[in-house]
C-alpha cells in the first residue's frame, strides 16, 4: 500500500489532502516538462506491472539504436537498483529512485532525478515507473508521452480491469510476442477490442525485446515525437 496516494483510499487519504497532492505535483510536472523541453529531450513515461517486460524492452532499444542516440533512463522500484544496472550495462545512462513503500514515481521524485549528470544531453529520457497498474497513471512526471508495457502473459482484459492506466496512455507495447506460439488461448482481437473500449486514441505495437520483432516499428515511434506530424492510430503487428 502507497503512504503517499493511499491507492485512492479515502480512508487513509482525506480526498481534499489527496487532491492538493495531485496539484502539487502538476506544478512540478509542469516545470519538469518545460526544463525538459528547453533542453530537446523527449522524455517517456514508463509503466506497467511488474515483470511487463519494461527494462527488457529498453535493453533492446538501445541494442537497436547502437549509440546513434543519446539515451538516459531513471528506474523506479521501492527497493534495489537491479534494474538502473541492467541498462547501464545495456549502454543506457541511467539513475535510479528507490521510493521505500511509495508504488509510483511524483514528479518531484523525478525532479531531483534530472539534476543527474546522466541525464544531460540526452536525446530521449525513458523514466520506468515502479511496476504498478494504478497509481502511476495518475501522477504527471513532466513527460512527453506516457507508454505502458502489457505483456501476453497478462491476458487480454488487463485494459478493462485497469482502465485509467490505459486511457491516459498515448500508446500501448505489447511485450513477450515471441511467448505467443505457447499460448495459443491468446485472443489479440480481444485485446484491441478490450483497448479501444478505454482508449480515447489506440495505439497499440507488438513487440518482441528477445527476438527483436517489432522494436523497429517502436523506435519509428520514439522517433516520430521529434516529429511534428501526428502519430498514427491502431495497432501494429510486425511481420
Amino acid at each position: 500500500m502507497c503512504d503517499d496516494c493511499g491507492c485512492g483510499d479515502t480512508r487513509i487519504v482525506p480526498l481534499e489532502l489527496h487532491e492538493r497532492l495531485l496539484a502539487g505535483n502538476d506544478r512540478t510536472a509542469a516545470h519538469n516538462r518545460e526544463h525538459l523541453r528547453s533542453h530537446g529531450v523527449v522524455a517517456i513515461n514508463l509503466m506497467g506491472s511488474p515483470g511487463a517486460g519494461k527494462t527488457a524492452l529498453l535493453e533492446a532499444t538501445a541494442r537497436n539504436f547502437k549509440g546513434r542516440e543519446r539515451l538516459a533512463a531513471i528506474t523506479g522500484d521501492l527497493e534495489t537498483e537491479r534494474d538502473a544496472d541492467r541498462v547501464r550495462a545495456a549502454g543506457i545512462r541511467a539513475g535510479a529512485i528507490t521510493t521505500g513503500s511509495a508504488c509510483h514515481l511524483d514528479a518531484e521524485m523525478v525532479h531531483h532525478a534530472l539534476h543527474g549528470d546522466f541525464v544531460h544531453d540526452a536525446d530521449y529520457l525513458f523514466i520506468e515507473n515502479v511496476g504498478n497498474l494504478v497509481c502511476p497513471a495518475i501522477y504527471d512526471l513532466g513527460q512527453q508521452a506516457s507508454v505502458v508495457a502489457l505483456s501476453v502473459t497478462e491476458g487480454e482484459d488487463k485494459p478493462l480491469k485497469y482502465p485509467v492506466m490505459f486511457r491516459n496512455a498515448d500508446l500501448v507495447v505489447v511485450t513477450k510476442i515471441d511467448l505467443l506460439p505457447a499460448l495459443p488461448e491468446y485472443d489479440l482481437a480481444a485485446l484491441e477490442q478490450a483497448l479501444a473500449a478505454v482508449m480515447p486514441v489506440p495505439r497499440v505495437l507488438y513487440v518482441s525485446a528477445k527476438t527483436g520483432r517489432g522494436i523497429d516499428s517502436w523506435m519509428s515511434w520514439m522517433q516520430r515525437l521529434r516529429s511534428p506530424q501526428p502519430l498514427e492510430t491502431g495497432a501494429t503487428m510486425p511481420g
